[in-house]
C-alpha cells in the first residue's frame, strides 16, 4: 500500500445529498455509496483514494491546499462554487499534480446560464461532465494514467 498513489477525491456542496437531491439529474447513488465505489475503482487502478464532502468553502481550500503541498491529484467536483468562487480558482492554480475536475450532469447542457461558466476549468487536466457516477471512474483512470 506505501507504494500506491494517493488521490483526493474532493466534492463540493449539497453533493452529501446525492441519491436523496434531484435523482433525475444526480442519479441515486448516495454519497457514502460513491465513496466506496471510488475506493474500490481506485484500488483497481493502484490509486488509494480518499473521498470527501463538504459545504463549507473553506474546508474545501484547506483540503485542496492540503493537495498543493503534497502534491497530490485531485479528483474535483467543486459542484456550485465552480461556476463562482474565485476563492476555489485561486486554490486550483495552486495545484501541482494533476487535477480532474468532474460534473455528474453537464452543466454546459443545464438551463441555468450561470452554469455554463467553470473556474476549476482552467486548471484542469480533463473535465468529465454527464457521465453521471461513472465520471468518477473515469476521472480515477485519468490520473492512473499520468
Amino acid at each position: 500500500m506505501a507504494d500506491m498513489q494517493r488521490v483526493l477525491v474532493l466534492n463540493g456542496p449539497n453533493l452529501g445529498r446525492l441519491g436523496r437531491r434531484q435523482p433525475e439529474i444526480y442519479g441515486t447513488t448516495t454519497h457514502e455509496q460513491l465513496a466506496e465505489l471510488c475506493t474500490q475503482w481506485g484500488s483497481e487502478l493502484g490509486l488509494l483514494v480518499e473521498t470527501r464532502q463538504t459545504n463549507h468553502e473553506g474546508v474545501m481550500l484547506d483540503w485542496l491546499n492540503e493537495a498543493a503541498d503534497d502534491a497530490t491529484p485531485v479528483v474535483l467536483n467543486a459542484a456550485a462554487w465552480t461556476h463562482y468562487s474565485w476563492a476555489i480558482f485561486d486554490a486550483c492554480a495552486q495545484l501541482v499534480a494533476p487535477l480532474v475536475e468532474v460534473h455528474i450532469s453537464d452543466p454546459k447542457q443545464r438551463p441555468e446560464e450561470f452554469r455554463h461558466t467553470s473556474v476549476v476549468t482552467p486548471y484542469a487536466a480533463a473535465v468529465i461532465a454527464g457521465q453521471g457516477i461513472d465520471g468518477y471512474r473515469q476521472a480515477l483512470e485519468i490520473l492512473a494514467r499520468s
